[in-house]
């Protein structure tokens, strides 16, 4: 997945808002709330990093091409870095990111939700 395959497929989900931070990464946030970082290493490989699951968590890290996310993992949160396509393609991982995105979107109150017309 290109960079800009990964932003075009972020922005058609619902409620969707981009920004550029954190040195250049590509973060996208759901009612204010980050579900999925992209951007590349320093060698150019696009990297992409999403919320998910006890159990996708406990699967996918075991994965090649996978890894906890670096800073997120480490302080006890289920998020992914999916490096390379090697276990996860572009289709399980735009799964993985609708997933990410519903998982933020339920964290969020109802008002917020209704504001935003996610019900």
């Amino acid at each position: 997945m290109k960079l800009e395959d990964y932003n075009g497929f972020c922005a058609s989900l619902p409620a969707a808002t981009h920004v550029v931070q954190w040195g250049g990464a590509h973060v996208w946030k759901v009612g204010g709330k980050v579900f999925a970082i992209g951007g590349h290493d320093r060698e150019g490989q696009v990297f992409v990093t999403f919320k998910c699951s006890d159990m996708a968590f406990d699967v996918l890290k075991e994965q090649p091409g996978c890894r906890p996310a670096p800073y997120l993992a480490s302080r006890g949160m289920k998020w992914i870095q999916r490096q390379t396509s090697q276990s996860v393609d572009d289709a399980a991982l735009k799964d993985y990111l609708r997933e990410s995105h519903r998982l933020v979107k339920l964290k969020l109150t109802r008002l917020a939700r209704s504001e935003l017309g996610l019900g």
